[in-house]
């Protein structure tokens, strides 16, 4: 019977209302009783029903094994297996009832207690606390005596304060009554109809499923009268030849009995897991986690759709992390992000991992062929700053990216294993790379290698241009110069242990890295050269952002005086682009690598614009942010501001370049890039986290230089920067990229200053005609 208090008894706080509280909750402690019960009846009959189901397999599996052992008889063997095959049927109609009652009846009626009646609790709760305070008020404001007047009105004010709150409370808890009585009809109703369609479905099946096999069991029983007939017959016959007849056993062997281990959802693992948010605070999250469909994902609650962790199993690695103070922590890392998780044991955290693994090796032997249906999907890219519609997208993607980063030299194959057609680059090397070397770069961290897809990733022109730059040929010749010494063989596709091994070897431990020795010249000596060599480079800022002629550096690469424009000359082939120290021409200014250390070899290389030379540097272990004492402590991305290359800057800041470390004068590379009117470089500075607001030894900071020198593009841009980083301060979006104004505009100066940099060198052009 549906039981309900009126509103206005609550406020008159009558015996009536008291009565019916005591009945209403009478009546729902005992309906909590009754539904655990129920639930655990359900709960019982369920686990019964899947033995059943166990112990009727095992019975299936032994008339499976009677028609094999009667294999010389078709029509025992046919019918046996037609048979097993049938129940093999109602064993999964019996799975499917018993999921499905778990879900109606133990998973609705479960939450039913545990949320709505948990509320009904709370409620009460409260309201018995008010009534007793409302008691005390009551008995106080009675006993205060009439001659001290300061008592009756703090005791009025008490009664007064307590009544209007019980009244508030109690409105409530006759609310939450009300809907519960109201309620409790509903989902008592709805399960026990939900698990009532479940058994008539599971008869409807099984009806289906005997009225196909009924004309079959009909021509059978009237076969098998004709076999009795003539097995009695024979039984004469052989009676009458004093023939005996032996019996043989039928027995099934348990101990051959393969199970399927594979649940027929498809989820291979699942179970809790602590889950670190990607927000500012760092939270830790329990969530339920499961691997399944070649994806990871998790569930905050029951009724929840699962959120997505990786959509591409094959596509991440996982790796233990124990540089973090919490316990059983593992991290799983894909293309686009990285999902910190925390098991509650070290026994669990190895089987997620475990199954991580076994999920990404299956996923490569059953799905190997599909990789090529992910061209057809967009994912954002984490290092780019657009992140806006399609319908604004101005930068190369897709195809077009893999077309040309494909057509370098030796890019049509991946760098490490040699696989042909790769769909992935480290954007920070230069290389091209395959579905599994990829992953395997990944593990390495972004400081040796950054991984993007050349399909799936919005590709920035300037870091384009930068990939067409290097290439496999390039890159290998640095890091695989003593393979062939060393008889090492490169692994082949599929290899994974292999190349592993090989890669860690190859760009962690530099083993196959050809180690130059140091010049033995004296300190001073090299001094010397140092300053003779860079004084050619000491000019007033105007004058070396426009150099009047085109000038040839030792690598074949003609520099163009444009803002990051470089291109190659006809008569020189891409090959020549590394050839070995002793046939390359030397400089008339700097003198050959092998007598510099590394540090100073990425510096004068940065200003030379000569990627390759760089890389090489890197690879023998230069600090990409080492200072020239000998010239006011300029680092090599200063350097390549001077030498005016957007692709220089672009590769330095992809190896780690610290963009706000500045020289003795206080003068970062944002100010040399704003001195010297390069306002792609001030772009891509701006959008690389450059800080602005830095001032040099005569207190200016990069936007009352541009305003002195009155050059409009630089001006806007710095102007726009500021504008949208107080924007997000005041509105708390810390580190946000920008609303989309911000974006297009930032983009349309990227676009301008990698593929049309002439555009952008009116203030250059201007200078000097003055």
């Amino acid at each position: 019977m549906k039981m309900t208090v009126d509103f206005e008894e609550c406020l008159k706080d009558s015996p009536r209302f008291r009565a019916a509280l005591e009945e209403v909750e009478g009546d729902v402690a005992e309906l909590e009783l009754k539904l655990d019960k129920l639930v655990k009846l359900c709960i019982a009959m369920i686990d019964t029903g899947k033995a059943f189901c166990v112990a009727n397999k095992q019975f299936m599996n032994g008339i499976r094994d009677l028609a094999q052992y009667s294999s010389n008889d078709a029509v025992v063997e046919t019918s046996l297996t037609k048979f097993s095959d049938s129940l093999q049927e109602m064993i999964n109609f019996h799975t499917i009832l018993f999921d499905q009652t778990q879900r109606s009846i133990k998973a609705q009626l479960q939450n039913f207690v545990k949320e709505d009646l948990r509320k009904f609790k709370d409620a009460k709760k409260q309201f018995e606390k008010v009534s007793e305070e409302k008691e005390n008020a009551l008995v106080k404001n009675a006993q205060v005596q009439r001659n001290k007047q300061h008592e009756v009105e703090e005791a009025t004010n008490i009664l007064t304060a307590t009544r209007k709150c019980f009244r508030h409370i109690a409105l409530d808890y006759v609310l939450q009554i009300n809907v519960l009585q109201s309620k409790r009809r509903s989902e008592i109703l709805k399960s026990m109809l939900s698990f009532m369609y479940a058994h008539l479905a599971f008869f409807h099946q099984g009806y289906d499923l005997f009225s196909e096999l009924g004309p079959y069991m009909k021509d059978l029983g009237a076969q098998l009268d004709r076999l009795v007939v003539d097995a009695a017959k024979e039984k004469r016959e052989m009676e009458q030849k004093h023939s005996t007849i032996q019996q043989k056993d039928f027995s099934s062997d348990d101990s051959k009995l393969e199970y399927n281990v594979d649940a027929a959802n498809g989820i291979v693992m699942e179970g809790y897991l602590f889950k670190r948010a990607s927000n500012a605070f760092k939270t830790w999250n329990r969530r339920w986690f499961s691997i399944q469909n070649n994806q990871l994902v998790y569930q905050k609650k029951f009724k929840d759709n699962p959120t997505v962790v990786v959509e591409d199993l094959r596509l991440c690695t996982v790796k233990h992390c124990e540089d973090i103070e919490r316990r059983f922590c593992f991290e799983v890392v894909s293309p686009t992000k990285s999902c910190m998780l925390q098991a509650d044991s070290e026994k669990l955290r190895q089987a997620w991992i475990k199954a991580v693994q076994t999920s990404i090796a299956t996923a490569y032997r059953e799905k190997g062929d599909e990789s090529e249906k992910l061209d057809k999907k967009s994912s954002p890219s984490t290092g780019s700053l657009d992140s806006g519609s399609e319908s604004k997208e101005k930068l190369l993607k897709g195809e077009s990216a893999l077309q040309r980063v494909q057509c370098i030299p030796g890019n049509a194959s991946c760098c490490d294993c040699g696989q042909a057609d790769p769909r992935w680059a480290s954007i920070n090397l230069g290389i091209t790379l395959c579905i599994e070397c990829s992953g395997i770069h990944r593990s390495l961290g972004v400081h040796f290698s950054k991984v993007r897809s050349l399909t799936l990733d919005t590709w920035e022109p300037e870091l384009l241009k930068l990939m067409c730059e290097l290439g496999n040929d390039v890159i290998n010749r640095v890091y695989e110069a003593k393979v062939e010494k060393m008889g090492i063989k490169k692994p082949q596709p599929g290899q994974r242990q292999e190349k592993e091994a090989y890669i860690k070897a190859k760009y962690v431990e530099r083993k196959f890295v050809d180690k130059y020795s140091i010049s033995s010249s004296p300190p001073e000596q090299e001094k010397k050269i140092v300053s003779r060599g860079c004084e050619e480079k000491r000019l007033s800022p105007v004058r070396a952002s426009v150099p009047s002629s085109v000038k040839s550096n030792d690598s074949g690469i003609q520099q163009c005086s444009d803002d990051g424009r470089e291109s190659l000359p006809s008569t020189v082939s891409a090959s020549s682009l590394y050839e070995p120290e002793g046939e390359r021409q030397d400089s008339s200014v700097f003198l050959d690598s092998k007598h510099l250390n590394p540090g100073l070899q990425l510096y004068r290389a940065s200003y030379e614009k000569n990627l390759p030379k760089m890389a090489e540097a890197l690879a023998h272990g230069a600090d990409v942010n080492w200072a020239n004492s000998e010239e006011n402590k300029a680092t090599p991305l200063i350097q390549a501001v001077l030498g005016g290359s957007l692709v220089t800057c672009e590769f330095l800041l992809q190896n780690g370049a610290n963009v706000n470390q500045r020289d003795v004068q206080g003068r970062g590379p944002l100010h040399h890039a704003t001195v010297l009117g390069h306002t792609g470089q001030v772009c891509l500075f701006l959008k690389r986290g450059a800080n602005q607001h830095a001032t040099d030894e005569e207190g200016k900071d990069p936007l009352s230089i541009a305003v002195e020198a009155a050059n409009a593009d630089i001006v806007t841009l710095l102007r726009l920067a500021r504008m949208n980083e107080e924007m997000r301060e005041s509105e708390g979006l810390y580190g946000q990229p920008g609303d989309e104004t911000y974006q297009d505009i930032f983009r349309d100066f990227s676009q301008m200053a990698s593929n049309n940099p002439e555009k952008l060198n009116r203030f250059q052009q201007d200078s000097q005609k003055f």
